[in-house]
């Protein structure tokens, strides 16, 4: 049986990204931890990025990242319960910011 080329199959034969994912990690008190995101639909899900530059572009210079393949980042995540592994989201909301001080009461 011929294999099939990735432009006639509209779902590929190969659904795991090749080579090492960009994951985004932040320091934590044994050194980094991958960062864990949520879903449009609010489930927690690993990310992993195909080059440092899409990384950089969705989430900033300033984050840090560690290379893993994919099923190292699945076996990471899945002791938290995240079996959901995201390839090069494109749309991340910003990180939260600091509250405002609340305005002061006026007694009447």
């Amino acid at each position: 049986m011929a294999g099939l080329h990735y432009g006639e199959d509209p779902e590929p034969s190969d659904p795991s990204p090749a080579g090492p994912l960009y994951v985004p990690v932040r320091p934590g008190p044994s050194g980094c931890a991958a960062r864990l995101f949520r879903t449009l639909l609010g489930d927690r899900t690993a990310v992993g990025f195909t080059s440092a530059l899409r990384l950089t572009t969705t989430l900033g210079a300033d984050q840090a990242w560690i290379r893993l393949a994919e099923p190292a980042l699945r076996a990471l995540a899945a002791p938290l319960g995240v079996t959901t592994v995201t390839v090069d989201p494109q749309l991340t909301a910003p990180a939260p910011g600091p509250m405002p001080a609340p305005a002061p009461a006026f007694a009447t």
